[in-house]
């Protein structure tokens, strides 16, 4: 059986990111007072009083430079939370920020985007029918009511 994972950014990219965004726009930590903000670093809600930043990120650039390809239009960039400092990432297995309908959407390892699924939580069943179409490389996991990136999974 195949195990899906919910990637966080990677440790790299996130220093990447706490010194400039995807945007060359320096990076502006603040404290979060109420709570909630979807950390892509640690794949968990922030708690009040944590030290975070709201950066752009790119996420199929990011990938698309790892493998060689050109994402042409689909170089989407947009706003995402993490941790204004290293934190150890995520601590539990599962899919993250499941309590809300997310849109799947596929792309081919040419950086094109294949369709999407509106589903009412990430599960197994959601990323199986991605994955049984070859040509899905990657999967975004994407909030439905701003559209933001929360994770990716890849065909691994």
């Amino acid at each position: 059986m195949t195990t899906y994972i919910a990637r966080p950014i990677t440790p790299e990219i996130l220093k990447e990111l706490r010194s400039a965004d995807d945007a060359g726009r320096e990076s502006v930590p603040l404290t979060d007072e109420e709570g909630g903000a979807p950390l892509r670093c640690c794949l968990r809600r922030s708690e009040p009083g944590e030290r975070i930043a709201l950066v752009t990120y790119a996420p199929l650039r990011r990938w698309a430079a790892e493998t060689g390809v050109d994402p042409g239009a689909y170089d989407e960039q947009g706003p995402i939370f993490i941790h204004a400092a290293e934190c150890p990432g995520p601590d539990s297995d599962g899919y993250p920020f499941a309590n809300a309908h997310r849109t799947v959407r596929r792309y081919s390892a040419e950086g094109r985007i294949l369709g999407g699924e509106l589903v009412e939580a990430p599960d197994d069943a959601a990323f199986r029918n991605a994955f049984d179409d070859p040509s899905v490389a990657l999967v975004h996991v994407r909030a439905v009511e701003y559209g933001c990136f929360l994770y990716e999974v890849r065909r691994d």
